[in-house]
């Protein structure tokens, strides 16, 4: 009998569409990380900027999502503030418009913002999700498209699903324009570019993704034909792309009449770790100047920094280029993560953020979830599940360093 009803079981699970089983998946993860969320309310402590009394919508509400609730309430500064020594103090224009105002117009429906955003979250985060399995089904078989979809929804930063930060809005977003490309249909990126570019700052990675990949279906033509209209779509793309990358720093000029407002601003973020930092910006400073950061802080000479740093670039590009299970999930994922790797190497000052910032590569899910083995897939849900509990913890729990700052 027992063995009837599971078999049926099964049999219904597996005709169930593609959006039925990927929202069962996505609403058990919700129930998982809504359990944590509650533990580390209950385990907030004197010491936490939560406080004691800490709820769980204090804690969604928590971190930069004060910022975006700060955005759609007050705008945009039209004065930078300013700190004692002068520079540029943090403000409201680290953080792209369309979430929190989004956030602020759906809040009059649902009777306040942070409800609003929470249900923005958690709605993209499924959109996301569905869209990640369609795009690992045109690469990987059917069992592997549901355990990516399974370590994306149950992964380390799961958490951002439901709380008041753009990432799940935004990876909805890349997700669907990624699948896009995969399928050759240019259109809608024409619409989703710019509302990604002013969810979150990464636009400039997918104008460099398009780039590389123009290059790529021009030096495999004669295997996939490649045609005019395809080329012109590629290369209108990246340029809009670049264009919406840079037209925030042009708004905020205009607006504050400072043409490196958002630069400043940006920068103003990093003095939370070297308060003598000189507020200017050059590619790839961050990671140099946190390479010795950290090398000083953890008591390494700062070469080996250095080396590590080189090692881990080469290691990745290694991966990226040659790893099968990562080959197998199709030339797009690759070039896109290459892209984004670069862009954060770029512009970022690496610190306890990087975690969350690393959430944009999730299609590599997929190389993980190739392996057929049980005790493999399963592993890596647990150990998944430990380290979201681990950020969770720290982020939420205790939120009292600089080094658990989400």
């Amino acid at each position: 009998m027992a063995d009837a009803l599971t078999a049926r079981a099964r049999r219904g699970w597996s005709a169930s569409p593609a959006a039925v089983r990927v929202g069962v998946l996505y609403l058990a993860a919700r129930a998982v990380t809504t359990g944590f969320f509650l533990a580390a309310a209950a385990l907030s402590g004197p010491a936490s900027r939560f406080g004691a009394d800490a709820t769980v919508g204090d804690l969604a509400m928590g971190w930069d999502a004060t910022w975006y609730w700060y955005v759609a309430v007050n705008g945009y500064p039209t004065t930078l503030p300013l700190t004692d020594s002068g520079l540029v103090a943090e403000n409201q224009w680290a953080f792209m418009p369309l979430y929190p105002y989004l956030a602020a117009a759906l809040g009059t429906v649902l009777g306040g913002w942070g409800a609003a955003a929470v249900v923005i979250s958690l709605l993209a985060g499924y959109g996301a999700a569905l869209v990640l399995y369609r795009m690992m089904r045109m690469r990987v078989d059917r069992s592997a498209a549901t355990w990516t979809v399974v370590f994306f929804v149950g992964g380390p930063l799961a958490a951002l699903f439901q709380i008041g930060y753009a990432e799940s809005l935004f990876l909805f977003w890349l997700l669907l324009s990624l699948w896009l490309v995969m399928r050759r249909r240019y259109g809608w990126l024409y619409l989703l570019i710019p509302v990604m570019g002013f969810t979150r700052p990464g636009i400039l990675a997918f104008s460099l993704f398009l780039a590389l990949f123009g290059i790529w279906r021009w030096f495999r033509r004669r295997a996939e034909p490649l045609h005019a209209r395809e080329v012109v779509h590629i290369v209108a793309l990246g340029l809009l792309a670049a264009v919406v990358g840079f037209a925030w720093q042009a708004i905020a000029a205009i607006a504050t009449g400072d043409i490196g407002a958002y630069l400043a601003t940006e920068l103003a973020w990093r003095r939370n770790w070297i308060p003598d930092s000189s507020g200017d910006f050059f590619p790839v400073e961050g990671f140099l100047a946190a390479t010795e950061f950290w090398s000083t802080l953890w008591g390494w000479p700062v070469a080996l920094g250095y080396i590590v740093l080189a090692v881990a670039i080469v290691a990745i590009g290694a991966a990226l280029l040659f790893a099968r299970p990562v080959r197998r999930l199709g030339v797009e994922v690759r070039l896109w993560s290459a892209s984004y790797l670069l862009y954060l190497l770029a512009v970022f000052f690496p610190q306890s953020s990087i975690f969350r910032l690393l959430v944009p590569i999730s299609p590599l899910w997929g190389a993980v979830a190739v392996p057929k083995s049980t005790f493999w897939r399963m592993s890596v849900l647990v150990t998944g599940l430990v380290l979201q509990w681990w950020w969770i913890y720290n982020m939420y729990a205790l939120a009292n360093t600089y080094w658990q700052i989400p």
